[in-house]
């Protein structure tokens, strides 16, 4: 029987041992290490590019959906984008060290409560190398090491990437093994990681519903659960229409194949003759595919818009296209009882003016992110001052909403005490 160590094993064990080197870097160390990835990266986006331009090639052969394939492109001024993210990055505090609780016991004991990396993060995602970046970025800064394992069709951006970035490590503090990528030709490497428990603290998927399910099914290593996003936009029947419309659109159109982009929106009745009309020409205007109900064919139809009459999987789906799902609710209770019933549990928004509707709206749902009059796309980590973000977390432990520097830590208590035994 062979005693060879798989791929993901080496990788893991190499990782563990940059931990530590790196738990004992400092702010500066690691912050010269984020600004000379993004040096690097931007000196080499000619070489990034045309690796890229192979994978969108690919692609495109293999006829996968234009949503997809706009995740997977880089240009220069996404990669620019890219670098700047790190730099914004080495701007932020240094979570590692920060005391979250300081106190005395009775005993004499003083205890303190401090942020500390994780260690070793693994981290799954699809054709989106933009996570490559962002993910290796907070990882360095909160002092994890990424354990980076994308799709085969970014496998040749990937691959550049993080040769770029492991190349700008080695000018500085921070060990090059604080980086890696694990092969995307092996689909046992999923596996792998996921079975990985001991060598590898937490396992973040990022993507479809289908990887999610997956690694959280099979992991036996924690996980951090980041979630699809079917989100909703209710216009209450006191919104302001000008802001409805404005907000309507750009949480639906702005870019749609991202996971913040909004999938249904719902219309107070008392407000739909007068409404939905408009919003019917506005979406008309942007290309926009209603997927509704009756109660909203007839404006529809009036309005020239395309429409197509929706079932139930219109009300659970993520489209990453020009396509909304679209009915009139009879109240705030109707509209509050279909958004539970068919959320995700991502982000929602309301368009309103009235205190007891939006007191009601961000109170009785239980999504990791409420928007009150904003456009869903705010959702994202570089919008709340994170810098960037390794996802958007739907679960409700640890981790919730964007995830940014403080939520990959966890804690350790550091007790003193002066010859203390306990009774």
């Amino acid at each position: 029987m062979s005693t060879e160590e798989s791929e993901v094993t080496r990788l893991a064990k190499a990782a563990r041992i940059a931990a530590r080197e790196l738990a004992n870097c400092s702010r500066a160390q690691k912050d010269e290490a984020l600004s000379l990835m993004a040096q690097a990266i931007v000196a080499s986006s000619p070489e990034v590019i045309a690796a890229n331009k192979i994978d969108v090639s690919n692609a495109i052969s293999a006829n996968v959906d234009p949503a997809i394939i706009d995740r997977l492109t880089l240009d220069q001024a996404r990669i620019q984008l890219l670098a700047d993210g790190l730099m914004d990055i080495s701007k932020l505090p240094d979570p590692v060290g920060e005391t979250i609780r300081e106190f005395d016991v009775p005993s004499g004991l003083h205890i303190t409560q401090r942020r500390v990396p994780f260690g070793v993060v693994a981290v799954i995602y699809e054709a989106r190398p933009n996570v490559t970046v962002d993910t290796a970025g907070l990882t360095l800064k909160s002092g994890n090491c990424a354990l980076l394992r994308g799709s085969a069709s970014a496998s040749e951006t990937n691959l550049k990437l993080v040769e770029v970035m492991r190349s700008a490590l080695s000018k500085s503090a921070v060990p090059v093994e604080a980086i890696q990528l694990v092969s995307a030709e092996s689909h046992e490497s999923v596996g792998e990681l996921l079975k990985a428990r001991g060598l590898i603290d937490v396992v973040i998927p990022r993507g479809g519903g289908a990887l999610i399910e997956r690694v959280v099914t099979e992991s036996v290593v924690p996980v951090i659960e980041t979630g699809v996003g079917n989100c909703h936009v209710y216009i209450d029947k006191s919104a302001d229409f000008a802001k409805a419309i404005s907000i309507a659109i750009n949480s639906k159109v702005q870019r749609v194949s991202v996971c913040n982009a909004a999938e249904t929106i719902l219309i107070h009745s008392e407000i739909a003759d007068e409404f939905v009309p408009e919003l019917m020409r506005a979406f008309k205007s942007e290309g926009v595919t209603i997927h509704g109900d009756d109660s909203v064919s007839e404006y529809a139809a009036n309005a020239g818009t395309q429409f197509k009459l929706a079932t139930n999987s219109d009300w659970a789906d993520e489209y990453y296209s020009l396509d909304i799902a679209a009915r009139v609710v009879s109240d705030i209770d109707e509209a509050l009882g279909h958004i539970q019933k068919w959320s995700t549990g991502h982000t929602e928004a309301i368009v309103a003016t009235d205190d007891v509707a939006i007191s009601r709206f961000t109170s009785e749902l239980d999504s990791a992110v409420v928007m009150v009059n904003a456009s869903t796309r705010f959702t994202d980590g570089g919008e709340f001052g994170f810098g960037a973000e390794i996802g958007i977390s739907t679960q409700k432990l640890h981790a919730r909403g964007p995830m940014g520097l403080q939520e990959m830590t966890t804690s350790t208590y550091v007790v003193v005490g002066d010859g203390h035994t306990r009774n």
